[in-house]
């Protein structure tokens, strides 16, 4: 069975990084069968369901690597923090034009 481990992102309806500092192990999506009779898409894997929480990479990693299963590792991009202040704002040496 192929796993990702990933840090998720902070989803757009939230101001925190809540549920960003553990790691989360998931299965691969896997493709969808359609069902004859309704119409309906679905997956026999019940598997995709299933989404385990570690505190750490070397975690989840040795969890894969217990079970046997391949797994790949998608690194978070590094949030750059810029400081600023308000006084920033009308300070002389601003590039920009000041306006309202």
């Amino acid at each position: 069975m192929k796993v990702r481990i990933l840090k998720p992102a902070k989803t757009a309806m939230q101001s925190g990084r809540g549920k960003t500092v553990e790691w989360l192990l998931e299965s691969e999506p896997a493709p969808k069968e359609i069902d004859p009779l309704m119409g309906w898409t679905g997956s026999r894997n019940t598997m995709e369901q299933v989404q385990m929480w570690f505190l750490t990479l070397d975690e989840a990693k040795a969890h894969a690597e217990k079970h046997g299963w391949q797994y790949t590792v998608e690194l978070p991009k590094v949030r750059e923090i810029k400081p600023k202040a308000y006084a920033d704002n009308f300070a002389y040496t601003r590039v920009g034009r000041w306006t309202h």
